[in-house]
């Protein structure tokens, strides 16, 4: 069913639903003889949701990322594996007490896995969305050193009170260009203000680069991650931009462009 519905990786989706099913691991289904009638019945009806392209994270009610579980639904952006990336290219430069900002924050992934893997002694996680905004206080509440802020990012006196003082800033904006096809799970389900990021899919990375001069102290870290189509593009804007040096573009595991980042001076 799920192969003929289109969905890219119907075996493994069929899987996550049946051990969700069962509340047993993904790896443990092979253990399993049979399903009870009333457990076959709740999966067949997941099955059928999930032919009608209706996001598999959002039949579980979570999504995984790097170490964890994130708790996401209709009206947030689900965070993508490739994402995982960046956040481990911040974290890796995430020393202990620092200060870290994670601008378009959805669902908290970047920030929560810089909270979860590194010593920071504070992390920033910005969101618009009211939406997305519920999902992040809920995975957030887990973190004290999170502190959750409604804002817009291209607002240039966001977060004004920490101007000079951040040691890395990370952002996974809207990036994909009006127009580009995308899948129906996407379309129909992802709000398009997290995917969209007008005609040229730079009007959210445009101002979050000359925010990022300004938030970051000298010899800070700014990463920020783009659609495959802008591997020169956003490079080309942090040099333009001549605040930042060590500009570098990085690809995602299928060799593709995915993030670039820079360093403040």
């Amino acid at each position: 069913m799920l192969a003929a519905a289109g969905v890219e990786s119907p075996r493994v989706d069929a899987e996550w639903l049946a051990a969700h099913v069962l509340e047993i691991s993904r790896g443990r289904l092979l253990l399993v003889d049979a399903m009870r009638p009333d457990e076959l019945h709740r999966f067949t009806t997941l099955v059928a949701e999930r032919a009608r392209r209706i996001p598999l994270q959002h039949l579980l009610g979570t999504a995984a990322f790097r170490h964890l579980e994130l708790s996401v639904g209709d009206g947030v952006f689900i965070p993508r594996p490739e994402t995982e990336l960046l956040a481990g290219w911040g974290i890796d430069r995430t020393a202990p007490g620092a200060v870290v900002v994670d601008l378009c924050s959805g669902t908290g992934a970047i920030a929560l896995s810089v909270a979860d893997e590194s010593k920071a002694a504070e992390v920033y996680a910005v969101e618009r969305s009211p939406v997305a905004l519920s999902f992040l206080r809920r995975n957030a509440a887990a973190f004290p050193a999170v502190r959750v802020v409604e804002g817009d990012v291209t607002d240039p006196a966001l977060l004004a009170a920490l101007a000079g003082r951040v040691d890395v800033l990370l952002c996974n904006p809207p990036y994909v260009p009006e127009g580009t096809p995308v899948p129906p799970e996407v379309a129909d389900h992802d709000p398009a203000e997290a995917v969209f990021g007008g005609a040229d899919g730079l009007s959210v990375i445009r101002p979050v680069i000359a925010l990022a001069a300004t938030l970051l102290k000298s010899g800070g870290h700014v990463g920020i991650e783009h659609d495959d189509v802008h591997g020169d593009a956003v490079p080309e804007l942090l040099r333009a931009d001549g605040r930042f040096t060590e500009v570098a573009a990085h690809p995602d595991l299928t060799g593709r462009p995915r993030f670039a980042t820079a360093r403040l001076g």
